[in-house]
């Protein structure tokens, strides 16, 4: 089979949507090049060092890749995303070039190369993600092991969104604690709680390729016992309370979620740890959190992108 491969260089804050506009196309992954990336330390605390290929990063901005089959509705589905792109302005995200490119590639080329994008990394103080087909072990003993295999959704390595948002999760989630996890993806934050104490967690997700790799690695990461993967738009139809909410979305659901009403199922004094938000967001967020009655513990920050813990006192 041949298979096309849709290359989108835009910015970094526009990474999320090109991104949701990509699996909206029926892409089952992504590959994200960030030029950024290339000027970072990617030594980890393991002592182990990654070198990148500069050929395969692009000398500014960021390459969203993703690949779809070659048929006879590829060109309408091709104008759908170029229209899709070109709406981002309306919801006042900068798109950056915004230029689309399209190449063909045999499906033996590409089934096993995007590998090389994946990494083992070490996140917080406690633990290291690692790609199922890579044979390896932290010669930290107290770190504990995140088994990931993402089915195609990846990229160059853990999003700084997620990272901030697992390094909230061992600040503030206590042993016996319930957990929603809001657009889950792989499904790596509910393995975290899970493997941090958690005695359930709910992993929810839209798309139903995000419900498939979360049920794949929490299975991989024997955690099935704790967490329930299903899918589900934010918080419709959840009538229970948690602990702890997780939301690693983009800025614009963030503020949908919190005005939908997500702090009726936090918990007094559950934590809400909101992500993926880009930093000229992050005043309107935190604007939306104190009127719906939570105050902000905590401020992280990787890069441009802005997480945020607050907590319910009422």
């Amino acid at each position: 089979m041949k298979w096309s491969e849709i290359c989108i260089h835009t910015t970094e804050e526009a990474i999320e949507p090109v991104t949701g506009i990509l699996y909206q196309a029926g892409a089952g992954g992504v590959v994200i090049e960030d030029s950024r990336d290339l000027s970072q330390d990617h030594s980890d605390t393991d002592g182990q060092v990654y070198d990148l290929d500069p050929e395969d990063y692009p000398t500014d901005g960021v390459n969203v890749k993703a690949y779809l089959p070659v048929n006879s509705f590829l060109g309408e589905t091709v104008e759908e995303i170029r229209q899709a792109l070109n709406n981002l302005l309306i919801y006042d995200i900068d798109p950056g070039e915004n230029r689309l490119s399209i190449s063909e590639h045999n499906e033996e080329e590409w089934a096993t190369a995007w590998k090389k994008y994946y990494k083992p990394v070490t996140v917080g103080r406690s633990f290291i993600i690692i790609p199922t087909w890579i044979d390896y072990q932290p010669e930290d003993p107290k770190r504990q092991v995140i088994e990931l295999d993402p089915g195609m959704a990846f990229g160059t390595g853990t999003h700084p969104t997620t990272v901030l948002c697992m390094e909230a999760l061992e600040n503030c989630l206590s042993p016996g604690a319930e957990v929603l996890d809001v657009g889950t993806g792989t499904g790596v934050l509910s393995i975290t709680a899970a493997k941090s104490g958690a005695k359930h967690v709910l992993a929810v997700d839209l798309s139903d390729t995000a419900v498939r790799s979360a049920r794949l690695n929490v299975r991989l990461n024997k955690v099935q016992k704790t967490v329930t993967v299903r899918q589900n738009n934010l918080i419709d139809h959840i009538t229970e309370t948690f602990d702890v909410i997780t939301a690693n979305l983009l800025a614009e659901l963030v503020i949908r979620l919190i005005r939908e009403g997500v702090v009726r199922h936090l918990r007094r004094k559950g934590y809400l740890i909101v992500s993926g938000i880009i930093n000229t967001k992050k005043d309107q967020v935190r604007r939306v959190l104190h009127d719906a009655g939570l105050h902000v513990l905590n401020e992280s920050e990787k890069g441009d992108w802005i997480a945020l813990t607050a907590q319910k006192d009422f």
